[in-house]
């Protein structure tokens, strides 16, 4: 069976369906009870901890994308700042500061309203756009960790694009 040939049969919890396509992906993958499974998935610049909840009361499965960068307390203020300026650039999903682990997230929902069941290309594009995310901003919250620098300073560094061919 490929991926684009799974769709859920209508009648399990939507982490059933999530827990098959993780399989079929042969990602690493961990369930903890009916409703919560976290998949491990490697990037080019981190091991990203994906936890996919489902919430019944929202009928929305939730996710949220960690990376191994721990927040110090000297640098969470400018974090909280690099947040704010890469939040307004998102249009789908959030970043957030887990404030006991001192962690970066990355959160987004999908909702399935009316007892809907997720579909492969569904739960693919939101596992996606969230690593993509962590991708493209892990850089700055790596500069303004370790570098010391500013936020503006740090958001300007990981959005310069280069243009044409050497």
């Amino acid at each position: 069976m490929s991926l684009i040939d799974f769709e859920a049969d209508g009648h399990g919890n939507p982490v059933d369906a999530i827990e098959t396509i993780a399989a079929l992906n042969d990602w690493a993958f961990e369930r903890f009870g009916d409703d919560e499974i976290t998949i491990s998935v490697a990037g080019g610049w981190s091991e990203y901890h994906v936890s996919f909840s489902w919430m019944a009361d929202l009928e929305a499965v939730h996710l949220a994308c960690a990376f191994d960068l721990k927040i110090t307390e000297p640098r969470r203020t400018e974090v909280m700042r690099l947040l704010s300026l890469i939040n307004e650039q998102m249009w789908i999903g959030h970043f957030d500061l887990w404030n006991n682990e001192g962690l970066v997230i990355f959160r987004q929902a999908l909702l399935l309203s009316g007892g809907v069941e997720p579909t492969s290309q569904q739960v693919e594009s939101l596992l996606a756009t969230s690593i993509e995310a962590c991708e493209r901003y892990f850089q700055a919250f790596q500069f303004v960790v370790w570098a010391g620098k500013s936020a503006s300073e740090a958001l300007a560094t990981v959005m310069f694009e280069t243009m044409g061919r050497a």
